[in-house]
């Protein structure tokens, strides 16, 4: 007897304790009424009408606000509804004040020119030494290319830059002395002579009525010397071009030499800027760069 009174006894305070029955309204519209039998921290438990039990707890966020502010009426559910309900505007804290900082900016000229521009600044001042350096390397190597002096040249493109470059570039190739045409030449001075290089090939001439024929002698064109170009080529060896050989081609073989071979030729088939297509013996046609060209021998013919 005292056991049931004492059940009986809990079941009363389990119901002075619980929650009565409420209406709930979930997000979508949905509407219910139960008695809330369970609540924790994932949602709420309700028993409808008819002794049903909601198979599934209604979560908090399920439910729509105006339910959340009904529920925040009873004290051990507010501290679990009150995370999820919305403030309203005059709840919500201002919003901070967004704080624009100055920026230094570099003063722009009102009118810069092109030199002024580039020595106003680090990048621009780099980039204009730059430039002159590359100036003056540019007289470094034209002075080399052409034969020249390098310090006047380069001096030059120092005060004057590309306009010298390209002054120089049109002139023509100078070309030192080697050391044993400079003491030929100091030899022939101290004898009163000079010694006339071979311009053009010389043909010695003959005839049936003389008695001594005059001893035609062998011609070199070296590079260093002379300048192998097209223009060279065809002036100098003219009888030598095309397919009928000239009065020179009748008295004179050639003989065309690079720094790797040496060639026997039989005529020039084609003179070009850059090369020279030669027939040669036991060859046949062979192009030759005219860079590659280091000499060129008439060697008289064996009559």
């Amino acid at each position: 007897m005292r056991k049931i009174l004492f059940l009986f006894s809990l079941w009363l305070g389990f119901l002075a304790c619980a929650p009565g029955a409420e209406t709930l309204t979930l997000t979508d519209g949905a509407t219910f009424s139960g008695d809330i039998i369970k609540f924790d921290d994932n949602g709420l438990m309700v028993r409808l009408p008819g002794e049903v039990y909601a198979t599934t707890n209604v979560g908090w966020s399920r439910l729509s606000q105006d339910t959340l502010k009904q529920l925040t009426a009873l004290p051990k559910i507010r501290p679990l509804v009150e995370p999820f309900i919305e403030p309203t505007e005059a709840q919500r804290p201002p919003k901070p004040e967004i704080q624009v900082s100055p920026v230094t900016r570099l003063e722009r000229p009102a009118h810069p020119s092109i030199l002024g521009g580039l020595a106003g600044s680090p990048v621009g001042l780099f980039i204009f030494l730059l430039l002159y350096a590359a100036n003056l390397y540019a007289g470094f190597e034209v002075a080399v290319v052409r034969g020249r002096p390098i310090a006047p040249v380069m001096g030059l493109a120092a005060v004057a830059p590309v306009i010298s470059q390209i002054f120089f570039l049109a002139l023509p190739v100078k070309v030192e002395p080697t050391p044993e045409e400079e003491a030929a030449a100091v030899a022939a001075a101290a004898d009163g002579t000079a010694p006339k290089p071979p311009e053009e090939i010389e043909i010695a001439s003959s005839s049936w009525k003389e008695d001594e024929v005059k001893k035609i002698e062998a011609q070199i064109f070296a590079r260093g010397k002379y300048t192998f170009n097209k223009r060279f080529i065809e002036t100098k060896f003219a009888a030598f071009i095309g397919a009928a050989p000239g009065e020179a081609a009748k008295q004179f073989t050639m003989e065309l030499a690079t720094a790797k071979e040496r060639f026997v030729v039989v005529r020039l088939t084609q003179v070009g800027a850059e090369t020279v297509v030669i027939d040669a013996v036991q060859r046949g046609a062979v192009t030759v760069p005219m860079a590659d060209i280091q000499e060129i021998k008439l060697n008289p013919r064996q009559t």
